[in-house]
C-alpha cells in the first residue's frame, strides 16, 4: 500500500488511529489524535478513506462483496428449528444503549464494559436456560466483534453471524447448549 504524509490510517490489530507524519525505510510514523507518536511497518496500517459516522451515511447496501456476501448466506437455512415460542435475548452492546455519557472513558472501559455485559448475558441466559441470544454490536472497525467472538469461545455455545435482512452485517447470534440434566 502506498502511504503518504498527511494520510489518515488505522492500525490493524490495536485500536489506533492517527496520521501519517513520517516515512523512512519502510518504518512510518503516526500521530494519534491525542499527540502520541508511533512507528509502525506499512504492512500493520491501513488507509482510512472516510470516517465511520460518514459511511453510516451510505446505509443502503452497494457494495459488490457485501451484496456477496448477503447472496450467499441468503440461502442457508438456519443449523436451529425455529420455533414460535423460542425466546430470543437481544442484547444492543452499543455503547450509548450501556451507559447514559462515555465522559470520562477511554475506547478501553469502553470496550471492557461492553464485554462485561456480553459475558453477564451468556451467564443468565445459561442460569435461566435461554437457547438463544443476539448480540447487536453494529459493524464498526470489527475491534468488538472479534472481542466478543473470543469471549463466547471460552462457552459451551455456537455463534454465527445473525439475520442480514434483520439485524444488518452488525450482530451475532447465539445458540446457547442446555444440559438436560
Amino acid at each position: 500500500m502506498c502511504l503518504e504524509i498527511g494520510d489518515k490510517v488505522a492500525v490493524l490489530d490495536d485500536v489506533l488511529k492517527g496520521k501519517v507524519i513520517q516515512i523512512m525505510e519502510g518504518e512510518i510514523s503516526v500521530e494519534t489524535t491525542d499527540g502520541m507518536i508511533f512507528k509502525f511497518n506499512s504492512a500493520e496500517l491501513v488507509k482510512i478513506e472516510m470516517e465511520q459516522h460518514e459511511m453510516s451515511k451510505f446505509s443502503d447496501i452497494n457494495n459488490a462483496i457485501l451484496k456477496d456476501k448477503i447472496a450467499l448466506n441468503l440461502p442457508k437455512k438456519s443449523i436451529f428449528k425455529k420455533d414460535k415460542k423460542e425466546v430470543v435475548l437481544e442484547v444492543d452492546l452499543h455503547i450509548n444503549q450501556l451507559v447514559k455519557s462515555t465522559k470520562n472513558m477511554d475506547n478501553y472501559d469502553m470496550l471492557n464494559l461492553q464485554l462485561d455485559t456480553a459475558k453477564n448475558k451468556i451467564e443468565f441466559a445459561i442460569s435461566k436456560r435461554i437457547s438463544k441470544i443476539v448480540f447487536i454490536h453494529g459493524v464498526g472497525e470489527g475491534v468488538l466483534k472479534s472481542e466478543l467472538q473470543r469471549l463466547l469461545r471460552k462457552y459451551p455455545i455456537k455463534f454465527y453471524d445473525a439475520s442480514y435482512k434483520k439485524y444488518g452485517l452488525g450482530a451475532t447470534e447465539v445458540y446457547v447448549f442446555q444440559n438436560p440434566n
